[in-house]
């Protein structure tokens, strides 16, 4: 009889251990939802995200929420501190971790339009004479993709810094997502602060500064990791990775970093080099479905296939939204009409059924 009960529980634990993702973390990134859709939102965490096996959620929240610090940088009919409880609550119910996005640096702008931070607060402007246009084009004479806050401004981290540390006490959070992506304007020629200082330092000093005033309250910095590849030495490109010689950060930035290592096009096995630099990664995917499988499958070989100092630094995957909330969770539930059809929503059901 023993040992009948030995063979249930060896089979038992055999089964468990099979079914136990092979790496910690398997989450999500998209924009908050909007005041009319946080209704929608919590029951979607709840009836989806929760039983496909979600444990993070990143919200882009920017500056959609009621600021109390800085009023004057509120978007229009924004979140409230009781809506964003309603996020944290059902989080910790379904034991989802939850972080907060809020661009820093780089995204200060879209195409023709400021960022709430610039449009507030223009004397941040890293490129104060270029002029953003009626009708966007890319490319373009200046270089304009978005713009970027001068990092050396005597006075914009008492501004940023308030609003990290309101947004992330919010939303009761452990960790910020400062974004930090596609930082095309640095060290530019217009700043009389940032001229002629060495791109790679200015950027590792940035991240360095964000992540030691997180650290005094025991709050982790996420990034996305696209400004420390070299795009020319990879082949990688101008968005995925640097051209403008931010690359070499990699080796200046704190350790305890997180970097999502974001690839689209191509599932390029770059999770390594960060790892390598004793850095922990997460794979992210958008809207690419066999390319989704394979990062999947390269994360798995990756931490299969490491040594003990390089696995535990391999977390495990992020699935991207770059379009709507309510487009997302339409299209992921099959409701979408053609025109709101949303890919991220098919890449992200076929991540979490090889995920499990």
């Amino acid at each position: 009889m023993k040992h009948i009960v030995l063979i249930l529980n060896l089979i038992l634990f055999a089964f468990f251990l099979k079914a136990e993702s092979p790496y910690p973390v398997r989450g999500l990134c998209i924009s908050a939802p909007s005041v009319e859709e946080v209704d929608t939102f919590v029951n979607f965490i709840n009836n989806e995200l929760a039983p496909a096996g979600l444990n993070l959620l990143i919200l882009r929240i920017e500056y959609n929420y009621e600021y109390e610090l800085h009023p004057e940088l509120r978007s229009d009919n924004p979140l409230t501190k009781a809506d964003v409880k309603r996020l944290v609550n059902v989080c910790r119910k379904n034991n989802i971790r939850l972080l907060p996005q809020v661009n820093l640096l780089g995204h200060q702008s879209w195409h023709g339009k400021a960022g709430k931070l610039l449009e507030v607060y223009p004397e941040f402007d890293e490129t104060p004479d270029v002029k953003l246009p009626e009708h966007y084009e890319w490319p373009n004479a200046d270089g304009l993709y978005c713009k970027s806050y001068c990092p050396l401004h005597p006075e914009v981290h008492d501004v940023v810094f308030d609003i990290v540390d309101e947004i992330t006490d919010a939303f009761e959070s452990d960790a910020f997502h400062a974004g930090m992506d596609e930082v095309f304007y640095i060290g530019h020629e217009q700043c009389p602060r940032c001229y002629g200082k060495d791109p790679a330092e200015l950027f590792a000093g940035e991240v360095s500064k964000i992540r030691n005033h997180l650290k005094e309250t025991g709050k982790e910095l996420w990034i996305w990791g696209d400004r420390l590849i070299d795009g020319k030495t990879t082949g990688i490109g101008i968005w995925e990775a640097s051209f403008n010689n931010t690359h070499r950060a990699i080796d200046m930035i704190p350790k305890d970093v997180v970097i999502c290592d974001w690839h689209y096009e191509r599932p390029d096995p770059t999770a390594v080099l960060f790892a390598s630099k004793g850095l922990h990664v997460l794979t992210c995917p958008w809207q690419n479905a066999e390319n989704a499988v394979k990062q999947e499958e390269m994360t798995r070989n990756f931490i299969k296939t490491a040594t003990k100092e390089m696995k535990p630094r391999y977390l495990g995957m992020l699935q991207t939204v770059w379009g709507s909330t309510k487009g997302f969770m339409e299209s992921y539930k099959g409701t979408a009409t053609p025109e709101r059809a949303d890919k991220s929503a098919e890449c992200f059901r076929e991540l979490t059924r090889v995920w499990k």
